[in-house]
């Protein structure tokens, strides 16, 4: 493999683990975010029952107030009733007191109404102010175990991170900028493997020839469909190109007896063409032989 490729593919990789730090400590953030949120809950809900008991405090302040009114309109009307001279007067001054008895009455039923809603509150509020404590506690906890695991997190990747910067001066800058320039869009798959003649980051096919150049490893070769960077592993790579070499082998030796096959069939042919116009010749040969000793027969015989 190109020295600046395997360089490049081992960056990736380390840029890939480096990256795999963030969800770790995010998983483990996760019990933690969940204690806070109950903890915020529960004040959010003390937040609105504060509201409500000072709500409710409030009313009860007006109620004893409409009491205190009413409790004195009585008083007063009870005075009047000694000064009253005619019946109507006195029938007038029963239904005013009769309506300020019943305004006094469901004042004092409001107030019973508040005291139990209050009561009720102040329960709930006592329940949820037990509760926080017990999540706080909890909270603390939590907090205490996942520090420990996100500093044993953070060993580790400050290691993988001393890797980086090693690994970083060694590379070409050229080669460092080409590879940056496609992580910033690909992410943690700039350098991607190809598998089954495929590229694994936009998985489409490859052509043979950009193929066979990922293959020999001596250039850095990009996806022609999406610009990443490809390679292939080395054991794959020694037994496709040995497949691949066996297949042109193969091959070429059945063209090589294919063509042997058909010049002998040629030369058989040519061979036998041949025999046949040679016993042809023969024949005729014989033929004009024997008409010459005819000829020459009659002839004598004429003399």
């Amino acid at each position: 493999m190109n020295k600046y490729l395997e360089q490049l593919v081992f960056l990736s990789k380390i840029d890939q683990e480096i990256d795999s730090f963030e969800p770790k400590i995010e998983d483990i953030s996760k019990a933690l975010r969940l204690s806070e949120n109950k903890i915020n809950k529960i004040n959010t809900q003390l937040s609105q029952i504060d509201d409500e008991i000072k709500d409710i405090e409030q009313q009860k302040v007006q109620n004893n107030n409409h009491i205190a009114e009413f409790n004195a309109k009585i008083k007063e009307l009870s005075k009047k009733s000694a000064l009253i001279k005619t019946e109507r007067e006195a029938n007038a001054l029963k239904v005013e007191e009769g309506i300020a008895k019943e305004q006094l009455k469901a004042a004092d039923t409001e107030i019973i109404r508040l005291d139990e809603l209050l009561s009720n509150k102040q329960g709930f509020k006592n329940e949820l102010l037990e509760q926080k404590t017990k999540e706080e506690e909890e909270f603390t906890n939590i907090q205490t175990s996942i520090q420990k695991q996100i500093n044993d997190i953070e060993k580790e990747r400050m290691v993988v991170y001393d890797k980086k910067t090693k690994l970083v001066g060694d590379i070409n800058q050229r080669m460092l900028s080409f590879y940056e320039k496609i992580r910033k869009w690909a992410k943690n798959t700039a350098v991607i493997p190809v598998r089954k003649q495929a590229c694994y980051g936009c998985f489409m096919r490859i052509y043979d020839k950009t193929y066979l150049d990922i293959l020999k490893g001596e250039e850095i070769v990009t996806c022609p469909h999406c610009g990443r960077i490809l390679y292939i592993e080395d054991e794959k790579a020694h037994n496709l190109i040995s497949k691949k070499e066996e297949k042109k082998e193969s091959k070429s030796t059945k063209k090589a007896s294919t063509k042997m096959t058909t010049n002998t069939k040629t030369a058989t042919k040519a061979k036998a063409t041949s025999a046949k116009s040679t016993s042809k010749t023969d024949t005729k040969s014989t033929k004009s032989t024997k008409s010459v000793k005819t000829s020459t027969k009659s002839k004598s015989t004429k003399s």
